[in-house]
């Protein structure tokens, strides 16, 4: 059986306020949250990606990676860094297990974005201690956007100098960010940051960076609203499990698409029904042009020749005519400094939703959406937090 790439949302619970980011207002029910049987009912995957909401909210995370070390080659958590008790806890458990802490630029910009007091020294600490710890897999994750552009190669600088990874998005729009309304304001400024992260990345001597180069090219591209560079398979060899079981192609999409429900299903009927196939003609025609590292690194695998060959070529470049990569090359950047094309077309061409006002939709249960009828979620995970760390010192 062909491994697969797999996203598991283990909770929509979080303890962040991010700027560009409502899951915090939406949380889900812990009683409906995807059961370990269920994860035991997961197939065979080449890489897994744990997510949330904050995965850490979690008590029974252990337990999680646990099972799927079993049908894992690899793992990486995505988390915000803040409980470094419990992350410490579990790295001592799953050293090889891979961890990225997002930090959404140096600390004042930091802590502005992502609404956690002291959340970029909790986050850089535990970063450090996970190094001190001897974990190999460990680097920092950053959604660029116009406030924190200019911190994107002081940032990059930063995690090289701690030999760590360092993972690049820009803003998105969809049921899962429970937001409609991201944009990027500036796109030149902020084109010309992730320009200096190309060159940067290319002046290194780690093809892995070269290909991470590709990938930031990419996200230019995609903050300009154009086709994405390679084609999407998500709900192919790619899927995403939300807390309630539903599986779907990504986390992408304006609404929730259900190819299934697990808790229900067995694997293989999940994959394989009617359902499942109408959500893949869904994605073969999905506009929304995505650039996340969730559906373009598997890309980038499957057409390894597309990257392979821009990176050969600005290497020449640079070695042999001291060249430096530029924004310019993408037609549609040189067409919007020579006026060829307007911000209202661009913005046109974005995600973004002017008039949706407050309603993006959430993905959430039923029951999870009755408990928003007497609490804000941030009440609601405040108090799940207190009850969970009473009587201890986190």
């Amino acid at each position: 059986m062909k491994k697969l790439n797999g996203t598991v949302i283990v909770t929509y619970r979080c303890n962040a306020r991010c700027t560009m980011c409502n899951r915090y207002k939406a949380p889900s029910k812990p009683e409906e949250e995807i059961s370990i049987e269920t994860i035991k009912k997961l197939p065979p995957m080449y890489f897994t990606n744990i997510t949330g909401g904050e995965p850490f909210i979690r008590e029974d995370l252990k337990d999680i990676v646990r099972e799927l070390q079993k049908i894992s080659d690899r793992i990486v958590i995505s988390t915000n860094g803040f409980f470094t008790d419990r992350i410490i806890d579990l790295c001592k458990e799953f050293p090889n297990v891979g961890i990225r802490i997002s930090i959404e630029g140096l600390e004042k910009t930091n802590n502005e974005i992502r609404g956690l007091k002291d959340g970029f020294n909790k986050g850089y600490t535990t970063l450090k201690k996970l190094r001190e710890m001897g974990m190999k897999d460990v680097g920092f994750g950053m959604t660029v956007q116009d406030k924190n552009a200019p911190d994107l190669v002081p940032l990059y600088k930063l995690s090289d100098e701690m030999g760590m990874e360092f993972a690049t998005a820009s803003l998105h729009n969809s049921f899962y960010f429970v937001e409609a309304k991201n944009i990027i304001k500036d796109r030149m400024m902020v084109g010309q940051h992730f320009e200096d992260l190309v060159n940067e990345l290319l002046n290194s001597n780690s093809p892995k960076k070269w290909f991470r180069a590709y990938f930031n090219h990419g996200l230019i591209n995609y903050i300009y609203g154009q086709k994405r560079l390679l084609p999407c398979d998500m709900s192919f060899d790619t899927f995403f499990i939300d807390p309630y079981g539903d599986v779907m192609p990504c986390n992408g999409t304006k609404e929730k698409e259900v190819m299934g429900n697990l808790n229900e299903m067995s694997w293989d009927e999940l994959w394989n029904s009617e359902q499942a196939e109408k959500v893949r003609k869904i994605v073969r025609n999905c506009d929304r042009n995505c650039w996340m590292i969730g559906s373009v690194s598997p890309a980038m695998h499957k057409y390894i020749w597309t990257p392979a060959l821009w990176v050969i070529h600005h290497k020449f470049l640079r070695f042999w005519k001291k060249k430096k990569y530029s924004m310019f090359e993408l037609k549609v950047v040189r067409d919007y400094r020579d006026g060829k094309v307007t911000k209202q077309e661009l913005d046109a061409c974005s995600t973004c939703d002017f008039r949706c006002g407050a309603t993006a939709s959430n993905g959430l249960s039923e029951a999870s959406m009755q408990q928003l009828k007497e609490k804000s979620g941030e009440e609601i995970v405040a108090e799940d937090l207190k009850s969970q760390f009473e009587g201890k010192n986190d």
